[in-house]
């Protein structure tokens, strides 16, 4: 319940940027990637600005999940070397577990003379 009040707490008024930023950036702008001749057409794209701020946007998004992740990895690493040796104690326990349960019922046995 909390995280869904503060998802709309926070998603709601960013949604209502975007748009509106989309309403007042329509204007279409040309992005030349040749600085040496802006006017050649084979390294130029025109789109309405709003495109360019989303895409700025998500890159920006793609790049700081990339580096999250990379910055994470000792983490990652740590979690799986202790995941692989708490299975190796864990079967350990049982190997000692079934033996224990195995002398326990062969001393409950009977003796015969």
């Amino acid at each position: 319940m909390f995280r869904k009040i503060v998802n709309i707490l926070v998603l709601a008024p960013v949604g209502v940027i975007l748009i509106v930023l989309s309403v007042a950036n329509r204007q279409p702008v040309r992005l030349a990637l040749n600085p040496f001749r802006p006017d050649d057409s084979m390294l130029s794209t025109t789109a309405p600005f709003f495109v360019y701020l989303f895409l700025a946007l998500l890159i920006g998004m793609v790049i700081g999940a990339l580096a999250t992740w990379v910055s994470q990895h000792r983490y990652r690493k740590r979690a799986r070397t202790e995941a692989v040796e708490a299975m190796k104690w864990q079967t350990e326990a049982d190997k000692h577990k079934a033996r224990a349960e195995t002398l326990a019922a062969q001393s409950l046995l009977p003796v015969q003379k």
